[in-house]
């Protein structure tokens, strides 16, 4: 399955900095390569189509965590660079990415709402917190956390007997359960959207179905501030 709504690997690695809340100076580099890695068997398990980018910054993390195990007199020599700490191109990387990142955001924000609006001396941009996303803005690398946080639950208990007979689910039909059950204005919380799935496939097929509606414009997500719990509704007029 192909979606447009990707982002970048730098995208994602800024999105498990924020969701450890930690600095990008103080990044763990061994932790973040294995949630980085991670996120691309959530990828390769739904059959998601990614850039060969994630790719090569998943082969260059592996490589930067590989010179931090090491000794520092054993660490094989950087002919780019003078510095011990093989980290510090990669958070060059993410600060720079950050900095557009941040900019291109606010500016999307000011462009909204100067939509329609005739200003005659033009104000000087005030930039805000750009940690504080629009109430509306769920991104997919959220909708994955989400999802493997169920995937985690469901491993912790007992296999189900339909895991072993491997009952057969159709996004199609899941598709079809997830809009019975957002009629009109109703709205359902992510995790109450599988409270009914008792195995891995289940839980994996109605995420793509979810994901399929996200992207045909059919069902709305929403979150109340950064990491919060999804929300879910019919996209209908309000």
């Amino acid at each position: 399955m192909k979606l447009e709504v990707f982002e970048g690997p730098l995208d994602l690695l800024l999105y498990l900095i924020r969701k450890d809340e930690v600095d990008i100076y103080d990044i763990s580099i061994e932790r973040i390569t294995s949630q980085y890695l991670e996120y691309l068997e959530t990828f390769r398990m739904l059959d998601l189509e990614i850039a060969g980018e994630f790719v090569v910054m998943a082969a260059n993390l592996i490589y930067i965590k590989s010179r931090n195990l090491l000794p520092v007199h054993q660490q094989p020599p950087d002919e780019e660079t003078e510095e011990e700490d093989p980290r510090w191109d990669l958070i060059r990387q993410l600060i720079e990415y950050k900095k557009f990142k941040d900019a291109a955001f606010q500016l999307h924000r000011m462009e909204l709402i100067q939509e329609g609006l005739i200003v005659r001396v033009p104000d000087k941009p005030v930039f805000e917190d750009p940690g504080a996303l629009l109430k509306s803005e769920v991104g997919l690398f959220d909708l994955i956390s989400a999802f493997q946080q169920i995937l985690r639950k469901i491993e912790s208990k007992r296999e189900d007997l339909r895991e072993i007979f491997e009952e057969s689910f159709t996004v199609s039909d899941k598709i079809d359960f997830i809009m019975r059950t957002l009629p009109g204005r109703t709205s359902v919380t992510f995790f109450g959207l599988f409270a009914s799935a008792a195995s891995r496939t289940e839980i994996a097929v109605t995420f793509l179905a979810l994901l399929e509606l996200i992207r045909m414009n059919q069902i709305r997500v929403f979150q109340g501030g950064l990491f919060a719990e999804i929300e879910i509704r019919g996209f209908e007029p309000w």
